[in-house]
């Protein structure tokens, strides 16, 4: 089976310090993954730069500077020393809406610099938002679906496919969802279990598993889950496989209690189990 680790699920480990890319790289590869599918935060010195880019005078102007070019390349090489791919870099903050001209401007421009990181990676695809508001009026809605078929075209030139998730803003609405996706040509869809505005997940699940290009899957329970959770996942994972679904397995877990790497082991063997047994 393929599987990978959404780097957000180390978000702890990152924080304190304990892990940076390249220990994500070696602990992919430890826990048996087939891929690699950082967030971007995992990227820290590009991070750091995007947000000096952002804050320029000409922001749809500026490029990594070479300093971060070249992280870039030690990073691929740890990859390929690793013995794994990239599959989907999860660009935050390159979001398409936000209220004004400049500041749309300037996350397209950053959605330009993580997609020719995503090309100098090898990254299957890459991962941006909506941005925007559930109610999603026409002209937000205009504005999204120009400014994703933008970035959509931009990654077709470099090889890139460009996903959106249910995540936040207005791409947390099933219906949204579906209304974006049928306007974007070659837009695809990273589905998330979890993400799914209050009420709106067995919906999500209808209209968001025939369209799944990419999964992340999170076994653990928050306020909001039902008290069956794990029969609910393991429901949603046969859904998936009877829908002909035969991608990578991302692993996108937050734990209550912490343990990052027990909930990710725990996590993959019940995908593992459950997928042979649909």
């Amino acid at each position: 089976m393929q599987f990978s680790i959404a780097s957000y699920s180390f978000h702890r480990e990152l924080e304190s310090g304990r892990q940076d890319m390249f220990k994500y790289i070696t602990d992919c590869k430890e826990l048996g993954c087939t891929q690699l599918d950082p967030w971007n935060s995992h990227l820290a010195p590009l991070v750091a730069e995007d947000e000096q880019i952002r804050a320029s005078s000409n922001p749809n102007q500026a490029t990594f500077s070479a300093a971060g070019l070249e992280y870039v390349a030690r990073v691929k090489e740890a990859a390929v020393a690793a013995g794994l791919p990239f599959g989907c870099i999860a660009a935050d903050g390159s979001h398409v809406w936000e209220p004004t001209k400049e500041a749309r401007d300037a996350n397209r421009a950053c959605a330009y610099r993580w997609l020719d990181v995503a090309h100098r990676l090898g990254a299957d695809s890459m991962r941006t938002d909506t941005g925007g508001k559930p109610e999603l009026p026409d002209d937000m809605f205009a504005i999204i679906t120009e400014g994703l078929q933008d970035i959509v075209d931009k990654g077709k030139a470099l090889g890139v496919r460009v996903s959106i998730e249910n995540h936040w803003g207005a791409s947390n609405i099933p219906r949204n969802v579906v209304r974006v996706l049928d306007a974007v040509n070659g837009l695809t869809l990273l589905f998330d279990s979890r993400n799914w505005a209050k009420g709106m997940r067995e919906e999500g699940w209808e209209i968001g598993v025939p369209r799944a290009r990419d999964v992340h899957i999170d076994l653990f329970r928050t306020a909001e889950d039902t008290p069956n959770l794990e029969a609910d996942i393991e429901r949603l994972i046969k859904m998936l496989v009877k829908s002909g679904y035969n991608g990578c397995w991302g692993i996108e877990v937050i734990p209550p209690d912490g343990d990052e790497y027990g909930a990710i082991r725990k996590t993959m063997a019940f995908i593992e189990k459950t997928v042979a047994s649909a």
